[in-house]
């Protein structure tokens, strides 16, 4: 049966928060479809959700690009894929040392989640040693939660990450499973879902989230804010697509502000108590209107990507200075 249709969206955050109250798939995909004038009252709602279990506060990330291309996978929206043709930096593995001051480097920029990325279908034991010595070392000096985003992972790798301190363990669903062929062959969607599995048994916390964009329709959408709300990630990176010359994609148009504001919304409203962050592609995506995404998110990204530019960091704390918010500097 088809819903009812919303009229007041207030109302139904106040049910969110005071109830408990779980969307329905057709409630989650009126959000995507209102009509681009109603785009206040529904970030306006979204920001009631958002404010009852943030508050005010902005969680800042910031990545680390460790190894760079050289990656067996064929993803088609990835510049580091081994059928990429992008003209982008190709290295092995950073020194311990080059990790261990790229954390510093994020004290610098205020972020309070250490984010160690390294292209590829899965890590090598060895490789997942050098990760946990520079982790170590990082946990001894500073304050940081600290996520990695290596690929695969077996049971034995997850729980060796967890005791040297590792806190939590990225690896995105992308897109929906029905659409996930489109995107890639070398691997599956059920692969994704069984690393944030066996992350989260372990006793990584789940980041999971998507890439919005790249052909899917909008019930692709909602059932994938479902699925994740489902494997119960803690933090949800929702990435817009940043089309990059050289990979299958670069020719797919780019999403509107306004359907990226509703697709942050929509997952506030299916996620109400999870960390939702603004990822790759808001500078591109959401120009303009950056500052709204944060009435729905409570995380981003400062700085730059894996391998796409991002803001200054002073452009995104005035940002959020700008609108009364504040930065949560330590994320333990």
């Amino acid at each position: 049966m088809k819903a009812a249709y919303i009229k007041d969206w207030g109302k139904l955050a106040n049910q969110v928060i005071e109830e408990g109250y779980a969307l329905t798939k057709e409630e989650a995909h009126q959000i995507l479809t209102v009509p681009d004038e109603q785009i206040l009252n529904i970030m306006n709602a979204a920001y009631q959700i958002r404010h009852h279990y943030y508050g005010r506060k902005v969680k800042l990330n910031m990545i680390i690009n460790t190894k760079s291309g050289l990656c067996p996978e064929d993803c088609g929206y990835c510049s580091q894929s081994i059928i990429s043709e992008a003209p982008i930096d190709k290295y092995a593995w950073l020194t311990q040392e080059k990790i261990v001051e790229g954390a510093f480097e994020a004290k610098r920029r205020k972020a309070g989640t250490y984010c160690i990325v390294a292209s590829g279908r899965r890590p090598t034991d060895r490789e997942v040693e050098h990760v946990i010595s520079a982790v170590k070392q990082i946990r001894e000096e500073t304050d940081l939660k600290i996520c990695a985003c290596l690929g695969f992972l077996n049971d034995d790798q997850a729980s060796r990450l967890v005791d040297a301190g590792v806190h939590r363990y990225n690896h995105n669903l992308n897109t929906h499973a029905d659409h996930y062929d489109e995107i890639c062959s070398t691997h599956s969607y059920d692969d994704r879902v069984d690393t944030v599995q066996k992350s989260k048994q372990a006793g990584l916390s789940p980041c999971s989230g998507a890439i919005f964009g790249m052909g899917e329709t909008e019930e692709q959408r909602v059932d994938i804010a479902f699925e994740i709300n489902r494997l119960d990630a803690d933090s949800i990176p929702c990435n817009f697509l940043v089309s990059v010359p050289g990979t299958p994609l670069e020719n797919q148009k780019s999403l509107t502000p306004m359907q990226c504001l509703k697709i942050l919304a929509m997952m506030r409203f299916v996620n109400p108590t999870k960390e939702i962050r603004i990822s790759g592609g808001r500078e591109i995506n959401l120009r303009s209107l950056q500052p709204l995404g944060l009435f729905a998110a409570n995380s981003i990204f400062v700085g730059d990507y894996l391998t796409t530019e991002g803001q200054e960091p002073t452009s995104d704390w005035q940002l959020i200075e700008d609108l009364g918010f504040e930065i949560e500097e330590c994320a333990l």
